[in-house]
């Protein structure tokens, strides 16, 4: 049996400007994290003729019949292993729908299980665009690349994102004491709402390939904050980069209405009133994590823990999608 493991990811300054409406006029560049919360794919050989698969439903799929769930049909197909004799199990430490990139994490470790199984290595650029290509090209998703490119390399890393459609990926670059201190002042709640972030990304997208105005300045504004927490980051002003989250989260508020509600605005005042220095909706919005940063961690948790929010603790990710057991 193979298992692979896929790392989630949370952005830490320039989300969105991976879209392709947006990088290929403009150039993007964001910083991404990836944590060691995973989404788990194992693949083995079976004696039934046919193709089991299980993920949030259970298909078994006879010869000739069509894969129901897009990604894997078309992982299939990409990486050109039969599904015949195969069975292919989906598992998460975190539900879809959370904001942390679980579909890039998932098609990154489904078509490493696959090379696997074909007994590939394949570099993680390799794997990334592989992932990109399906999610973007193939299925018409409304969805950048920096859910893929975070799960297949690990690590906090910078993402350029060029005219062309090609990534450059550097490493951040924090002393250890930095990133010790921002790993553990980084306080991580989820609101109790999964949701899609497809209608929110279509009408970024839709907006920006129309040249909407007002859209366009919010992300050129939105690469500009990624760029200036890039610095602070690295520079160890750790009070600035929250700082910075705070005014992404108030940009990101204007830009559009689904973004947020009553009950995450009630929620993200609590913890500016209790020690946050600055925080974010991890993802497109709608619901999902809130992200803060404080420097008073113990006040912020009591607070948090009043309004019912459950706190996910984490640890930063530097191996990527990795191959587990095979």
């Amino acid at each position: 049996m193979i298992i692979v493991r896929s790392p989630l990811r949370i952005s830490l300054g320039g989300g969105g400007t991976d879209l392709p409406s947006y990088y290929r006029w403009h150039e993007g560049f964001l910083i991404a994290a990836a944590i060691d919360k995973y989404v788990y794919i194992t693949a083995q050989r079976t004696f039934r003729d046919d193709c089991l698969l299980r993920y949030s439903q259970i298909e078994r799929v006879s010869p000739g019949e069509d894969i129901q769930h897009p990604i894997i049909r078309e992982a299939f197909k990409l990486v050109g292993v039969e599904p015949r004799f195969t069975e292919i199990t989906s598992m998460a430490d975190i539900p879809a729908g959370a904001g942390l990139g679980s579909s890039g994490s998932f098609t990154t470790a489904l078509l490493m299980a696959l090379h696997a199984l074909n007994h590939r290595f394949i570099h993680p650029r390799d794997l990334a665009e592989q992932a990109c290509h399906i999610e973007i090209e193939k299925l018409g998703e409304p969805v950048g690349k920096q859910d893929q490119y975070i799960a297949a390399f690990g690590g906090i890393t910078c993402f350029s994102f060029r005219r062309d459609g090609s990534v450059e990926a550097e490493p951040l670059g924090l002393s250890e004491e930095i990133r010790t201190s921002l790993e553990d002042n980084l306080l991580l709640f989820f609101t109790g709402f999964s949701r899609s972030a497809s209608d929110i990304l279509r009408d970024q997208d839709k907006r920006t390939k129309t040249n909407d105005s007002a859209m366009i300045e919010s992300m050129h504004c939105v690469k500009d904050i990624g760029l200036r927490s890039k610095g602070a980051l690295e520079s160890g002003d750790l009070t600035a980069f929250g700082r910075l989250m705070h005014e992404h989260w108030a940009n990101k508020r204007k830009r559009s209405g689904g973004m947020t509600n009553e009950k995450i605005d009630a929620w993200y005042d609590v913890a500016m009133a209790n020690g946050a220095i600055g925080g974010k909706l991890i993802g497109a919005g709608g619901g999902g994590f809130l992200m803060f940063y404080t420097e008073d961690k113990t006040r912020l948790r009591q607070a948090m823990r009043t309004t019912g929010l459950m706190e996910v603790r984490f640890h930063f990710d530097f191996e990527g999608t990795k191959v587990l057991s095979k």
